[in-house]
């Protein structure tokens, strides 16, 4: 029996080395998405042998510039960075694109999949199932918003709690759904001027 050596990014669970030669084999955009514990940050990358070229990336700490005082990690600021992203891409002439998790599982209806809907919304093509994204009222916020309202009317201080972070920057949850409507259409005006 002969010892076969794993490649220290695979051990370390980094690169998962098929779907990296996979994407490369494609030869197309790949649109990375991460989510950390406050932000969430993207590109669009061009792979290469030598390193990926980056075509265009976004933050959502941009969020900020448009007004947008909500958590910059939920899932209605994932959809309006993923419009950003997707108004960012097709400027650079990108109008496909693959998702790409690498080792990172996909969850259904996750902060991903609404990113992913915000780009498609944007213009930009990315194949992807329809019942893989989220419903509109998590898009928009409305959960969060209805949530907060129920928690506000039966708990005060769990809802101080729990919405600390929100109501310190000065954002009620409960505006969730004005205050992503208000932003989706400042990303769509400012794309087209």
């Amino acid at each position: 029996m002969s010892h076969v050596p794993i490649q220290r990014r695979r051990r370390a669970g980094l690169t998962d080395y098929h779907a990296r030669r996979r994407a490369i084999a494609s030869q197309g955009t790949l649109l990375v998405v991460r989510v950390s514990n406050k932000n969430v940050s993207s590109q669009f990358l061009k792979p290469k042998v030598r390193g990926d070229e980056v075509v265009a990336s976004a933050h959502s700490k941009e969020l900020t510039k448009l007004g947008w005082k909500g958590s910059q990690k939920s899932t209605p600021a994932c959809y309006l960075l993923g419009l950003v992203a997707g108004k960012k891409a097709l400027a650079k002439g990108v109008k496909e694109a693959i998702l790409y998790m690498g080792v990172t599982p996909f969850v259904r209806g996750s902060r991903t999949a609404a990113f992913v809907k915000g780009v498609l919304d944007s213009g930009v093509s990315v194949p992807f199932g329809e019942e893989a994204l989220p419903s509109e009222k998590r898009l928009l916020g409305k959960d969060i918003a209805d949530y907060a309202s129920k928690l506000a009317g039966e708990d005060k201080e769990l809802y101080e709690r729990r919405f600390s972070a929100l109501l310190r920057a000065g954002f009620r949850p409960e505006d969730y759904p004005s205050s992503v409507e208000k932003a989706k259409s400042m990303i769509v005006k400012g794309a087209q001027q």
